[in-house]
């Protein structure tokens, strides 16, 4: 509010610098702001910060739109439509990375101390490196007692392996969960060694959808049909003794048929029943993943554009 020919600041090598312009995009429009250039370094603005030449409104619109999987193309031509503000796909990339340190606190955040199940799997998705290629995202969602749904964690690796799992599980541990009752995972190798190495108390179940969809593989394409049907039998009984005895009646009929396929079923037979050990009203889902793999059929949707 001082005269622009007052001798306040004169010989002091900081006075009469002019101003410069900065336009900015707000969900108005376009607005152009006026700044006193400061040789010293002293004045600071509050109408925005510093280097900023985008609203918050604009931007908070740009990150959402981004995490509902519209393409950076498409983010620009709709911010260009509703607000008349011009953004390239690369400014609305660059906008998106302020997602970054989200992210990052999200995998360092404090962990609930006990969970009721667990749910461990992995999808492949294709991500772009060098070129495009199929990495595995591994995938943590647990069920706190009061039947609350979260997903614990997640991370990338190029392919499933039991290390990336093991160190996984030890982080989830280091970070407070201390306390699972129940584990459900498909059939990767090592997983009920690594689980009992983390949690030792815990009880775990193999996804029996998954464990059917090994079955499949190994047998007859006309026999899948009447196995699939047979084996979902195992799942829809009463109780544990009921469900062993079908089980049982299972091995019989198709030992000699396919006697690797029961072989390898009789190994992890003590994996298949524990989701009998629970309230009837619950078994329908911990005896697969299905739960964690509608998620990640959510996660392709987005990430696909």
């Amino acid at each position: 509010n001082i005269d622009p020919y007052a001798r306040n600041g004169w010989n002091t090598g900081n006075s009469r610098n002019g101003a410069l312009f900065r336009k900015v995009d707000t969900q108005f429009g376009p607005i152009e702001v006026q700044v006193p250039r400061d040789r010293n370094g002293q004045f600071h603005q509050h109408t925005l910060p510093d280097y900023k030449q985008h609203s918050d409104v604009l931007e908070s619109t740009i990150i959402k739109l981004y995490s509902k999987g519209v393409t950076t193309r498409e983010i620009a031509d709709l911010i260009e439509k509703m607000y008349g503000s011009h953004y390239s796909p690369a400014q609305v990339s660059n906008i998106s990375k302020q997602m970054i340190p989200k992210v990052e606190a999200y995998h360092k955040r404090k962990l609930s101390d006990k969970f009721f199940c667990v749910y461990l799997d992995a999808t492949y998705l294709p991500l772009r490196r060098e070129t495009f290629e199929r990495e595995a995202v591994y995938i943590a969602i647990g069920i706190k007692p009061n039947g609350h749904k979260e997903v614990i964690d997640y991370c990338i690796a190029p392919s499933e392996n039991i290390e990336v799992w093991t160190d996984m599980l030890q982080n989830m541990k280091s970070r407070g969960l201390k306390q699972v009752e129940l584990f459900l995972s498909d059939g990767v190798v090592g997983m009920k060694t690594a689980l009992a190495r983390t949690y030792p108390k815990a009880h775990f179940q193999r996804c029996l959808v998954h464990v059917m969809r090994n079955i499949c593989a190994k047998v007859r394409v006309d026999d899948r049909e009447k196995i699939m049907n047979e084996f979902k039998q195992v799942h829809q009984q009463t109780n544990k003794e009921e469900a062993t005895a079908v089980l049982h009646d299972f091995y019989t009929k198709w030992g000699k048929v396919y006697s690797h396929v029961i072989r390898s079923l009789k190994d992890i037979e003590p994996d298949l029943l524990v989701f009998y050990n629970y309230p009837k009203q619950i078994r329908a889902s911990i005896y697969s993943t299905n739960m964690i793999e509608s998620f990640n059929n959510v996660i392709k949707r987005k990430a696909k554009p």
